[in-house]
């Protein structure tokens, strides 16, 4: 981006690397992730309010009923609704602000849980589970799978030169609370966890009623954060409209309605955000970047340390995707 003051969004830096097939191919991955990304968020909330509520049953209209998790998809998804309509992501970046905190007290309530609700942290386990090798480095890929987001983050930025602190306050912050959650869940309940750590909670204790609670707000807060640029990418095809609110609407609505649909059908947490991992997340945020650095920087003319760094990232990138999107759609077929 600081090569070329146009550029505003991901898509802008895969074509000012590669022309427009390089916007085409960047704008696929990029869209796809944040749109399974968000579906994602849907089937967490839908796991978690089951979890709270196992016995609860819609009913819709004489005669038809909704089964639980599908049922609080539905009601989740319209909660979201309205997150979407926001045009502006500096206000979105306030309702974000609160999944900080939030993922802070749910931390905090796995480990009061299990310091002082009985549970204790005496699981062990295998130090190494091969099998399970690729869908864990599939799902840490997924965690820090926001590259695509940068671009319109640092756009929407009063102060743009505090960017660069920002990225490192939040993989810090992110690394810390992700590896506390996994050790401290895992010592918790061993092999037996789950892919949400809050199911394995007793619904019973306060602690656990807290983590769950707090662990539905992240998803609420970051929906909007996720489907805004792909909103944003659908209005550029409709220049001429004379009403851009009512088209920031009518796209958010229908896309939020889509992930309704995809989140009933493969309703699988880890399963679904394993392959999102695996296969888009390690191509927006590792193999994209590099080979549009590559070739930005001009380093591919010559030969040095820098360049055959970058190529193995490259070829270990190329290789996790493969691998990993094969185990994650075994993963999901067995599921089904």
């Amino acid at each position: 981006m600081d090569s070329n003051s146009n550029i505003r969004t991901y898509p802008d830096i895969g074509k000012h690397a590669f022309g427009k097939k390089g916007k085409l191919i960047v704008s696929i991955f990029m869209y796809i992730e944040l749109y399974l990304v968000a579906t994602g968020f849907l089937i967490l909330e839908g796991d978690n309010l089951q979890k709270l509520f196992p016995n609860m049953v819609f009913e819709v209209g004489q005669g038809l009923t909704i089964g639980g998790k599908r049922g609080f998809i539905i009601l989740v998804s319209l909660i979201v609704l309205p997150t979407v309509w926001l045009d502006n992501l500096s206000l979105l970046s306030y309702v974000s602000a609160s999944g900080v905190l939030a993922s802070g007290i749910t931390l905090g309530s796995i480990i009061w849980t299990g310091a002082f609700e009985g549970i204790g942290f005496q699981q062990k386990g295998t130090l190494v589970n091969w099998d399970g090798m690729l869908t864990a480095i599939s799902l840490y890929a997924f965690c820090y799978c926001a590259h695509p987001v940068f671009p319109t983050l640092y756009t929407s930025m009063k102060k743009k030169h505090q960017f660069s602190n920002v990225l490192v306050v939040c993989f810090i912050l992110c690394t810390i609370t992700y590896a506390s959650t996994a050790i401290f869940g895992y010592l918790m309940f061993g092999p037996q966890i789950q892919s949400l750590v809050t199911l394995n909670l007793p619904a019973s204790k306060i602690s656990s009623k807290v983590a769950i609670y707090t662990t539905l707000v992240n998803p609420i807060t970051k929906y909007a954060l996720m489907v805004t640029p792909i909103v944003n990418a659908i209005k550029t095809r409709f220049p001429c409209c004379y009403n851009p609110g009512f088209l920031t609407i009518f796209i958010g609505t229908n896309l939020l309605i889509s992930t309704v649909f995809v989140a009933l059908a493969i309703p699988f947490f880890g399963s679904l955000m394993s392959l999102v991992g695996a296969l888009l997340s390690i191509t927006a945020s590792v193999i994209l970047p590099c080979l549009c650095y590559l070739k930005i920087s001009g380093i591919y003319r010559r030969f040095n340390g820098q360049l055959v760094g970058i190529c193995l990232i490259i070829i270990v990138g190329v290789c996790l995707v493969i691998f990993g999107t094969y185990a994650s759609v075994l993963d999901i077929i067995g599921n089904l």
